[in-house]
């Protein structure tokens, strides 16, 4: 067993030089005849934890704190993280901000750091890939002081590449210096139904070409700053009105139309190098008439992605606790099934005793080939390798420091958000507000919770914004389903107002929201309307004088939106997504790629 040189250097700021073990550096020097001799080494135990990616509890791989510890011992039969990863033989560790994972940089670090060391220290020790889904906008686990980032239908909005990659690479450098090397993005579906539910604001957009090149670009980026991408959720996730986290849906796309729509931007990811793809528990039988999800279909995963696309990386599951692949078999057969249709990676199994022991009897059974096995242990390894794992698994406080948060991150974050405000409506050229005519603004609205780490709620930073830029701002939430009273008391407000910000969160043709605006425009003051979500809202306010998408309620697409609506900044955005009028969906009210400008 090798020594463990030093203990956690990096929480005191010194250079980190934890055990690495024989294995692992031999495997560095010559990766694919080590790696191997390596897999030919592994007990069956080893080798089946290679395949599983788990959450764990807790702020600290050793000492997590006791609510953490006795959520640890329900869920998953141990105390720590460090002893989930020595049970198990984990090939890697998913972090979720629920999850108590993603505290501070320094935290993430360190916790980083001890589950390498419960890793390597062992017999055979090899290192752990960590993730998570750092997708910026509407989906980010890891928040402040880290750069947090415009979405990805605001990126889409954008239209532009370089910004694309630019997401990529600041993203990236800064998840690496935490010692997580994989995020679970880009998404890669093309949101071609404005009720989806689960993808919505999470794609680029409807346009598989112009969303292509935008997942293209980003895995470029996080390629070059040394982080695995993950294009997901193969085959394509887009055109649903069922969300897979509690249902399971039935995608109707033909063959022809699956070729020219939904598989246009896997192409793309796989031209581009993308090292993972993410499956999704969604039934396509234009695909695999079977019954089964795509996650379990031997047709998409290996004869549609493995052998048609060529695509010859890593191939993970959508987490496995989802409804969406849990409705036609058991906990104890998913995990079997997915490796046989030619999944590489099991992820965030609902309960890992379970799936962990069916996978090993499955092997043990002759049902998993040791062949099978063999063939995802060492596409997980080869990644490892790419990735540097296995010459420099850890991570210093100081490079933390030198990567995450920087200023220059942060300037470029508020330049992108820029680029991405899309002008709706600008009637009679309200817009810009100038605090000489609109001085007194007040911003009510939708507050829903905000993504990890931003400061929100939306009509709070909207508040400050204006306010920095020369207005007098005042907040009122009204909630995403205000109240009669909530909304008289908003009209009220709006008495001593010069114009109405109203920050808006998907609404619909009953929603209470549309009642606060309707209401509010009978005051006569201006009303300006701010989409802090999906951009469908508008086609519910015919009567506002301005509309803006600013597709997620992060602090740097609010602060965009602010500078667009006070002149500070042009709005550039095009819709990456038609909308269509609300009193007939067959009709299209703006078109893709409408926006406005001044």
């Amino acid at each position: 067993m090798p020594s463990r040189r030093t203990v956690l250097a990096a929480t005191a700021g010194a250079t980190v030089t934890l055990a690495i073990g024989t294995e692992a550096r031999a495997a560095a020097r010559h990766p694919d005849r080590e790696l191997r001799a390596l897999i030919s080494r592994m007990t069956p135990e080893e080798k089946v934890g290679q395949l599983f990616v788990s959450r764990a509890y807790g702020h600290s791989a050793t000492a997590p704190d006791q609510a953490d510890i006795d959520t640890n011992l329900r869920e998953l039969g141990v105390r720590t993280p460090a002893e989930l990863v020595a049970r198990y033989h984990l090939g890697g560790i998913i972090y979720f901000a629920w999850a108590h994972n993603t505290r501070d940089p320094h935290q993430i670090a360190s916790l980083s750091n001890g589950l390498q060391n419960a890793s390597l220290t062992r017999p055979r020790g090899l290192p752990l890939l960590i993730s998570t889904d750092q997708e910026h906008g509407a989906v980010a686990r890891i928040g402040r002081p880290a750069t947090l980032l415009p979405g990805a239908m605001a990126i889409g909005a954008g239209g532009s590449p370089g910004d694309a990659r630019r997401l990529g690479r600041i993203s990236g450098s800064e998840l690496r210096a935490m010692g997580i090397r994989q995020d679970y993005s880009p998404v890669a579906d093309v949101n071609v139904d404005p009720a989806n539910p689960v993808i919505g604001v999470r794609s680029f957009g409807a346009d598989p070409h112009a969303v292509a090149a935008l997942v293209a670009a980003e895995v470029t980026g996080y390629r070059s700053a040394g982080v695995a991408a993950t294009a997901k959720h193969f085959p394509g996730h887009g055109d649903t009105a069922v969300d897979s986290h509690y249902g399971f849906p039935v995608i109707t796309h033909s063959r022809e139309e699956w070729e020219t729509l939904d598989a246009v931007p896997f192409r793309a990811a796989i031209e581009a190098g993308i090292e993972s793809i993410m499956t999704a528990h969604i039934l396509v039988p234009a695909l695999d008439d079977s019954g089964d999800p795509a996650t379990l279909s031997r047709p998409i995963l290996t004869g549609i992605l493995r052998e048609e696309l060529g695509y010859d990386g890593v191939v993970v599951t959508d987490a496995l606790d989802m409804a969406g692949v849990r409705q036609k078999y058991g906990d104890d057969r998913v995990p079997v099934l997915a490796l046989k249709a030619g999944v590489d990676v099991l992820l965030n199994a609902p309960r890992l005793d379970v799936a962990w022991n069916a996978v090993l009897k499955a092997v043990q059974d002759g049902e998993l080939p040791a062949s099978r096995l063999d063939e995802s242990i060492l596409r997980v390894l080869r990644l490892k390798a790419r990735l540097g794992l296995f010459d420099a698994p850890y991570v210093s406080r100081s490079g933390v420091d030198r990567a995450v948060g920087t200023r220059a991150h942060l300037a470029a974050a508020d330049l992108i958000a820029e680029r991405t405000t899309t002008l709706l409506v600008n009637r009679d050229r309200l817009l810009p507000l100038a605090p000489a005519t609109h001085r007194t603004l007040l911003v009510v609205g939708a507050d829903p919770d905000s993504p990890t780490g931003t400061t929100g709620p939306p009509t709070a930073v909207l508040a400050t914004a204006l306010t920095e830029l020369g207005f007098t701002a005042t907040a009122l939430s009204t909630g995403t389903s205000p109240a009669p009273a909530t909304v008289d008391r908003a009209v009220a407000a709006a008495a001593d107002a010069d114009a109405v910000v109203v920050a808006t969160c998907n609404i619909s043709a009953t929603s209470a929201q549309r009642t606060l605006v309707e209401r509010l425009l009978t005051t006569g003051r201006p009303v300006v309307a701010v989409a802090v979500r999906n951009p469908y809202d508008v086609a519910h306010l015919p009567g506002v004088h301005a509309a803006l998408a600013a597709y997620s309620w992060t602090d740097v697409e609010l602060r965009a939106a602010a500078r667009v609506i006070a002149g500070r900044a042009r709005p550039r955005g095009r819709l990456p997504v038609p909308v269509r009028r609300a009193d007939d969906p067959g009709r299209v009210l703006y078109p893709l790629g409408h926006g406005l400008s001044y």
